[in-house]
């Protein structure tokens, strides 16, 4: 494998999207945001009426991204981490927003309340952090903080140069 699997993770709203987009093309790998992946494979296994949303098949999502992800080179962006292989990833990134930043970014999206405020409270409470703790060896799960165009900027660099470093240690 020439090339780390990276994995982007955080409460919906958190900028992994464009982080992950960015870093993909700054360090020439794959860039894969498993919301796309499902709606174009209609990788679904029915729709959740509260949240106003599909119910994503995980075991598909595995199924259709098994091959690629060994031969690495590949980000993952996916709000939720748990059922994603620990082979997988070399590292697990968990992007943190202060909540009236997130509040105002999930609102724009035209979330609803509930959504809205389960999200909101996700993120106070770590649990994506928390998850991707219990997923993945400790030493692998890093928290970014992805506020301001700076952060974004930091973590680009800051994920560049772990990438390179990655390439330089294994190759």
């Amino acid at each position: 494998m020439k090339h780390p699997n990276i994995l982007l993770t955080g409460t919906p709203g958190v900028g992994k999207t464009t982080l992950g987009k960015e870093l993909a093309e700054r360090c020439g790998l794959t860039y894969v945001n498993v919301g796309e992946l499902a709606k174009e494979g209609t990788l679904y296994e029915g729709y959740d009426e509260e949240y106003d949303c599909p119910i994503l098949d995980e075991d598909r999502v595995i199924d259709e991204l098994e091959d690629k992800m060994g031969e690495g080179g590949v980000i993952v962006d996916y709000h939720g981490c748990d059922f994603f292989p620990e082979r997988w990833f070399h590292i697990v990134f968990v992007l943190r927003t202060d909540n009236s930043l997130l509040y105002e970014r999930l609102q724009s999206r035209g979330y609803k309340a509930k959504k809205l405020q389960d999200n909101i409270q996700c993120e106070i409470f770590q649990t994506i952090y928390e998850e991707a703790a219990e997923s993945y060896r400790s030493e692998i799960v890093h928290q970014l903080p992805s506020n301001t165009p700076e952060d974004l900027e930091r973590n680009l660099d800051q994920i560049t140069q772990w990438i390179e470093q990655w390439r330089n240690d294994n190759n």
